[in-house]
């Protein structure tokens, strides 16, 4: 773990199974566990341990591979029970249940505490800040759910770029290019794998010198050249979007070893969640 948030990734894995959005979507090949394997022998080739937003259905289908996960060092944290659903179709009621669920398929896993939370497709927004009640409630330390910018699906740009408290919450956003051309989250996803590496590494730089960490995600399907394609959920059916979906997925491991090569290091966020509590004790 680094002293300070200079040269600090956030990188995480969201670890869910695309194949659970698509209609008939089990004819498709199993892919989770392969292209998990992949990132953890990546993490391992540099000694690293990252953070793991887990769906429920995940952990029930591979509770071994949590379990896997977790024993290496990992944190694991949640991310929905079946992620079919955003924010602003839950309601207090149904969001917490949909939480006890998800805690509930990852703790019998074998992992023994759950810190962090990550909303489906970051719909945290103004409009749904009664989520933070209901982490504090269950026990949650932070979230990483909020797109600080505007976003085809959901953004909250009035957030801003840096951590904060919601209540008892830290906040941790997605990390932005915060440019007017520019502003998307440069870390992580599509956005990683869309970006020229020119344009990737001056925002890693940028944050550096600024001491912010970088927060990013990936998924497994952002490494997988493999799988049969279809139109993925959740993009509207856009034909545009799902050409996205698949472009540049065989560089990524290269890309971010090459981020690692500028001096990032990648921590879990449980620990820079410790790190600001540190940092700002009265």
């Amino acid at each position: 773990m680094t002293k300070d948030n200079k040269n600090t990734y956030l990188f995480s894995i969201d670890l869910e199974d695309v194949r659970d959005g698509i209609p008939d979507g089990y004819k498709y090949k199993e892919r989770v566990p392969y292209l998990t394997e992949r990132y953890l022998n990546l993490l391992k080739i540099y000694n690293f341990n990252c953070t793991f937003f887990i769906v429920g259905k995940v952990a029930e289908r591979y509770p071994e591979l949590i379990k896997f996960i977790y024993e290496q060092g990992n944190e694991i944290a949640c991310h929905s029970y079946d992620h079919t659903k955003t924010l602003e179709q839950h309601n207090p009621e149904t969001f917490r249940d949909d939480l006890k669920k998800n805690i509930d398929a990852i703790l019998k896993t074998g992992v023994k505490e759950i810190y962090g939370y990550r909303a489906p497709t970051f719909s945290l927004t103004e409009k749904t800040i009664w989520v933070y009640d209901i982490l504090d409630e269950l026990g949650f330390k932070y979230s990483s759910s909020v797109l600080p910018a505007k976003n085809p699906l959901y953004g909250w740009k009035e957030f801003g770029t840096e951590p904060a408290l919601c209540g008892n919450i830290l906040e941790i956003p997605m990390s932005i290019t915060n440019s007017k051309i520019l502003n998307v989250p440069f870390a992580g996803g599509i956005y990683f794998r869309v970006l020229p590496r020119i344009i990737t590494n001056y925002y890693f730089t940028k944050y550096s010198k600024s001491e912010r960490p970088v927060l990013g995600y990936f998924h497994p399907y952002d490494i997988d050249t493999g799988q049969e394609k279809f139109m993925h959920p959740g993009i509207k059916n856009s034909r545009f979007y799902n050409y996205l979906m698949y472009l540049n997925r065989k560089n990524v491991i290269k890309k971010i070893e090459r981020i690692i090569q500028l001096g990032y290091q990648v921590i879990k966020c449980i620990n820079y969640y410790n790190q600001f509590v540190e940092k700002n004790r009265d």
